[in-house]
């Protein structure tokens, strides 16, 4: 039973992922739909009890895996406490929850989408969690530059928006009475953060503009530095990732762990590098 339902390697085990995939997906698909508008009108009651019995069904089948982990683990608390036990644990959960509280409970339901979560475990079908575990690490062993990073980017925010705030509300058409520019859409320097950060990131809403021809150039010189500065964390984690692929020949694949079930370890590791369980 533990083979099969925490390993891939075997016939059974990857066919009973498979299954546990369409079922995921199933699963959130029936949340989706249960939030169309149009079902919750009289002429959409039959499809919504469709979905919801569909969906009740799903999360007994949820429920009796969940309890099969449980019961075949090696360490059932170590599992039930561990990252992946409590994303098992939380896409039933909410279903249950629904009969204490009711059903006005929407909110519960929609955390049901949490399902999505798991599909990462079955991804391991196809060994894409080693991936996973290499960006990871990536991420992790750069993440004093893009804390650096990050906080050049704060202190750019803040000044733009500090500025744009000055130029838009306190320097030109302003008010005798409040001392204000009454027309102008940066209302608070938080406000003018909030359009920094968009332009920044060229996403431009287009919900707050500057209307003054320095507030304009403050805005043209904000996009391009964000043009500049977007492509810096990808290079940091790019170098990271550049590096483990030349560390590559130090590890090869084994049994997966039996608690996080990562699968990469050192060619002579005894325990998992991620959660110091003994590797079999």
């Amino acid at each position: 039973m533990y083979d099969i339902i925490f390993e891939a390697d075997t016939p059974a085990g990857r066919w009973f992922d498979i299954g546990l995939l369409v079922a995921i997906l199933a699963s959130v698909l029936f949340v989706a739909l249960e939030t169309l508008p149009e079902l919750h009108k009289p002429s959409g009651k039959d499809t919504l009890a469709a979905l919801s019995t569909a969906e009740w069904f799903l999360t007994f089948l949820f429920t009796i895996e969940y309890g099969l982990r449980l019961l075949c683990s090696r360490h059932p608390l170590r599992y039930a406490f561990s990252f992946w036990g409590i994303i098992d644990l939380l896409s039933v959960l909410p279903s249950y929850l629904t009969l204490i509280a009711g059903s006005g409970s929407r909110s519960l339901l929609t955390l049901r989408s949490i399902r999505l979560l798991r599909v990462f475990r079955v991804l391991k079908l196809w060994r894409m969690m080693n991936e996973a575990d290499e960006l990871a690490f990536a991420v992790w062993n750069a993440r004093n530059k893009i804390v650096v990073f990050l906080a050049v980017v704060l202190v750019a925010v803040t000044i733009s928006g500090a500025l744009m705030y000055h130029v838009e509300t306190l320097m030109f058409d302003v008010d005798k009475t409040s001392g204000v520019n009454e027309a102008s859409q940066f209302t608070s320097i938080p406000q003018a953060m909030y359009w920094a950060i968009v332009t920044m990131t060229t996403v431009g809403y287009g919900d707050i503009v500057p209307k003054t021809s320095i507030g304009k150039l403050i805005s043209a010189l904000l996009i391009l530095l964000g043009y500049s500065l977007i492509i810096v964390p990808s290079g940091f984690v790019s170098a990271e990732l550049i590096g483990l692929k030349t560390d590559t020949s130090r590890h090869q694949e084994q049994h997966a762990c039996p608690v996080c079930e990562v699968s990469i370890h050192l060619k002579d590791a005894q325990y998992c590098h991620r959660c110091g369980a003994p590797l079999r």
